[in-house]
């Protein structure tokens, strides 16, 4: 063999062995090793969050029992009263043909008075004289004195539409506006001056305050239909209050309405909680709230990351990968039960030895391999 055949040999091996170490490294490269967790025992609490507001649990409305014109306001929002105490005085316009038919009923009970003392007198005095029997006497003293009660209720009334009180009422004249029960001041909806309205079976009347008791607080919110059957009366919640930061308030769920209502096209559930105040924080009427309700508590289960999760393309149905005692990985399919949104329950298809595959995320070895 030439010197020349031989300098071309040696320069095809050497081009045949860099392309066999090249293709070596290319075939290296493409072999990805994977991460593995294990599963482990934990407790899985899935919860849902109720929004609403926290109020009073008792609130009454005052309202007056004369229409007419608002003449004072003796307290403001925020104060404490107590049953009895007054809180505003009305001044009664009066209707005039109401005024009118009312001092009618006064001149003719007037009129009935004068005749009935005429006659009264009149019979005394021959009574006195043994003229007339004592049964005639007493019928006209009976007649007088019905005529004078009948003078003073009429009188009575004509007072009580034109000023809205009278003599012999005392404190219980209309005009004045009492509380009816002890608590705070949350609301005075009207201002000196304004017309207000008394309570019949065709108007609710004008409210003239109203008074809450702010040691007793409930929680109103509502949930979803979704949840609503896995929640139980008397259970444990946690309440968050906007303006109250890094508190929450213990409660006690005790009421879940039996008929929901359409709201945005899904169908809610109104839902009520004793809210345990403290010395600390001031809780206002109103301020908006969540809260946190437990649905579902297990504790100690098997359980695995949510993120490993993977799901059959046709059947949708959870697997993992487990990795063998070759160092593959095995699917293996796997039955659920509760989540948190981060760890998941699994009823079967692994065990605590198990090894799954991290499927997003390459081994550390393999990462500097790449590099």
């Amino acid at each position: 063999m030439s010197k020349r055949a031989k300098i071309i040999l040696g320069v095809i091996a050497i081009f045949f062995i860099i392309a066999l170490i090249w293709f070596g490294k290319k075939n290296k490269k493409s072999i990805v090793e994977y991460e593995t967790e294990k599963p482990f025992k934990t407790t899985i609490i899935k919860k849902t969050v109720a929004t609403g507001k926290v109020i009073p649990l008792e609130e009454v409305e005052i309202k007056p029992q004369i229409s007419g014109i608002v003449d004072k306001i003796l307290v403001e929002e925020g104060a404490i009263v107590k049953a009895g105490d007054l809180i505003a005085t009305v001044r009664v316009v009066p209707n005039i043909q109401s005024l009118n038919s009312a001092n009618g009923r006064v001149k003719n009970a007037r009129l009935s008075f004068n005749n009935a003392n005429v006659v009264y007198k009149r019979n005394k005095k021959l009574f006195e004289k043994g003229v007339i029997s004592r049964q005639d006497f007493e019928t006209s003293e009976l007649n007088y004195n019905n005529a004078k009660l009948a003078l003073s209720n009429a009188q009575s009334d004509f007072d009580i539409i034109k000023k809205g009180s009278t003599s012999g009422l005392g404190s219980a004249a209309n005009t004045n506006i009492r509380a009816t029960t002890s608590g705070m001041i949350v609301e005075i909806p009207i201002k000196k001056g304004y017309q207000v309205s008394k309570t019949n079976d065709f108007n609710a009347g004008t409210t003239i305050a109203r008074i809450a008791d702010m040691t007793k607080m409930i929680f109103e919110g509502k949930v979803d239909e979704s949840e609503v059957g896995k929640l139980v009366k008397g259970s444990k919640i946690e309440i968050s209050i906007g303006a109250i930061e890094n508190k929450k308030f213990a409660a006690i769920l005790n009421f879940i309405a039996p008929k929901g209502t359409e709201e945005g096209g899904a169908v809610q559930f109104k839902i009520k909680a004793d809210v345990t105040l403290d010395d600390d924080h001031f809780v206002r009427a109103g301020y908006s709230a969540n809260a946190d309700i437990v649905l579902v508590k297990k504790d100690s289960v098997l359980a695995i990351k949510e993120a490993l999760l993977r799901f059959h393309k046709k059947s949708e149905k959870p697997y993992v990968e487990v990795k063998t005692a070759d160092g593959k990985f095995e699917k293996r399919d796997l039955k659920l039960g509760t989540s948190d949104g981060e760890n998941i329950e699994i009823l079967e298809g692994v065990t605590l030895d198990d090894e799954i595959k991290i499927w997003n995320k390459v081994s550390k070895k393999d990462k500097k391999k790449k590099e």
